[in-house]
């Protein structure tokens, strides 16, 4: 793997995540968005190309072992789904990208980002459960005794964190302090676009027989119209956990359309890995278990058959 950006001639590449790369259009480039950039106030305010890699990343740490056709199949379920979420503005202004990255990139408003991952959990899982034994509470929620691993929460809960460099871990934060980071008035918006957005995307998972778990998304404010706006991706298995409905038991781990595949073998004797040094390469049957589940996920939400 290499993580070297790829060329793309007029842009220029800006920023480099775990798993996206950004890039910005160059000066006098007049084509480089599809249209006329001296015509259209909107992306003469600022626009940015979202290009998604085949990357991937676990326990914060960006593998050595790319997942083939990894980055079309997280753009083009994030394309499908801002579709479905007709209650919330988007970043996206357009698919007509450079062939060279063509099917994996989306060109976006440039937002000014919240400092917060805004994440909603319907489900008792991951570190919400190790919270919750250790305490009874997950963030601030107080939970009711009894629940166990992948038990359904009444009301599904806003617990925003931290964002944290790469390699590091985010942190949850309280709502006071993300009133004092945002006020309280963006903050109350922030719950209240991230709980429509899980709430919805619930109801249409959950007619394709999976259950969406949990999810991370992230909000800015677009520099044309100031309004807050849904960016990055969004439900994807990156940044969802969906679990296959007709496998559902609560009291043991679930059986889920992401990475989990990844994380185990990376956790195993078979890996050599302590979680210290340089991550291993991923051996070829975890590639191929990671890319069908990855697919499988796309086919069954989507209703569509991805084409590589």
């Amino acid at each position: 793997m290499t993580n070297t950006p790829v060329d793309i001639p007029g842009w220029k590449h800006v920023y480099s995540g775990k798993v996206r790369d950004l890039y910005i259009p160059l000066e006098d480039t007049q084509d480089a968005v599809g249209v006329n950039l001296s015509d259209d106030a909107e992306l003469r305010a600022g626009c940015v190309m979202v290009v998604a890699t085949d990357r991937i990343s676990a326990f914060d740490q960006v593998l050595p072992t790319e997942i083939p056709d990894k980055g079309k199949i997280l753009t083009q379920m994030s394309l499908w789904w801002f579709k479905q979420l007709t209650g919330v503005p988007n970043h996206v202004l357009s698919t007509d990208v450079p062939e060279v990255v063509a099917g994996r990139a989306m060109i976006c408003k440039s937002l000014n980002m919240f400092p917060v991952e805004c994440i909603v959990r319907g489900y008792l899982t991951g570190s919400g459960l190790v919270s919750y034994q250790k305490t009874g509470m997950v963030n601030e929620h107080k939970l009711p005794a009894g629940l166990v691993d992948a038990s359904r929460l009444e009301n599904a809960l806003f617990t925003p964190t931290g964002k944290a460099e790469v390699g590091e871990h985010d942190e949850p934060i309280t709502i006071e302090e993300l009133n004092e980071e945002v006020g309280e008035a963006i903050a109350d918006r922030l719950e209240e676009l991230t709980l429509y957005v899980y709430q919805t995307a619930e109801k249409i998972a959950r007619e394709r027989g999976i259950i969406l778990a949990d999810t991370k998304i992230e909000f800015g404010t677009d520099s044309y119209r100031g309004e807050i706006t849904l960016g990055d991706e969004v439900l994807t298995p990156d940044s969802s956990r969906f679990w296959d409905a007709e496998d559902y038991e609560p009291g043991r781990p679930q059986s889920s359309f992401d990475k989990q595949y990844v994380r185990d073998w990376l956790k195993s004797a078979a890996s050599g890995w302590d979680g210290t040094g340089p991550v291993p390469e991923l051996p070829t049957d975890v590639v191929e278990k990671t890319r069908a589940r990855y697919v499988e996920a796309f086919e069954r939400l989507t209703g569509q058959t991805f084409k590589a």
